[in-house]
């Protein structure tokens, strides 16, 4: 997809602090520090747009940004990082829940995952509330350049035998790799949802 324009929006916390819903709203979710953030500034062409840190985290709002005047992409905060208080974790998972319920406009999600890690149960809970909440969902595993194409190839498989998942594409910010096939499905969320 050729980008035309890419505009930060704004963060929130709140329902009420979203933008108006008149948009089609892809949504990224994962873990904390799996990369989300590195993976919408490659599909836009842009290294700092979307902000990134090394430290897990970092993203504590829903952040929302406009492509091309036609959609949003939606940078939800990541779950499952210990080292935050049960009390910010209760608010992130409220956070992104309310998201969910006050959005018709969401025509597909990403899901984000480290390929280094072995999906875990917080992993398995997500793929089953995207299931009942009928989203239509692809998984993209980041930092493919980390491992080596036969040690890439062996937790692909460990991946999808643990989500119990079909396909998801494989990623690399540093490489490019995975980026025009994400694109490819990102597209056919839009039109799937657009008739």
């Amino acid at each position: 997809m050729k980008i035309k324009t890419a505009v930060f929006l704004k963060s929130a916390t709140h329902h009420i602090h979203y933008p108006k819903n008149d948009l089609p709203e892809i949504a990224f979710i994962g873990r904390s520090n799996v990369g989300k953030s590195s993976l919408i500034n490659t599909l836009v062409h842009r290294k700092k747009f979307a902000r990134t840190s090394s430290t897990p985290g970092k993203t504590r709002t829903i952040n929302f940004y406009e492509i091309n005047g036609e959609f949003r992409f939606v940078d939800l905060p990541g779950y499952g990082f210990a080292k935050v208080s049960k009390r910010m974790r209760k608010e992130w998972k409220e956070m992104v829940e309310m998201y969910v319920r006050k959005r018709n406009n969401i025509k597909g999600v990403i899901v984000v995952l480290d390929v280094r890690r072995k999906p875990d149960e917080l992993d398995e809970l997500l793929y089953k509330w995207l299931g009942e909440e009928g989203f239509i969902y692809i998984t993209v595993v980041t930092k493919a350049d980390k491992l080596s194409r036969n040690g890439l190839s062996r937790q692909v498989v460990v991946i999808k035998m643990s989500l119990h998942i079909d396909e998801l594409i494989t990623f690399s910010a540093v490489t490019k790799e995975g980026r025009n096939r994400l694109w490819g499905e990102i597209r056919r969320f839009l039109c799937a949802n657009s008739s």
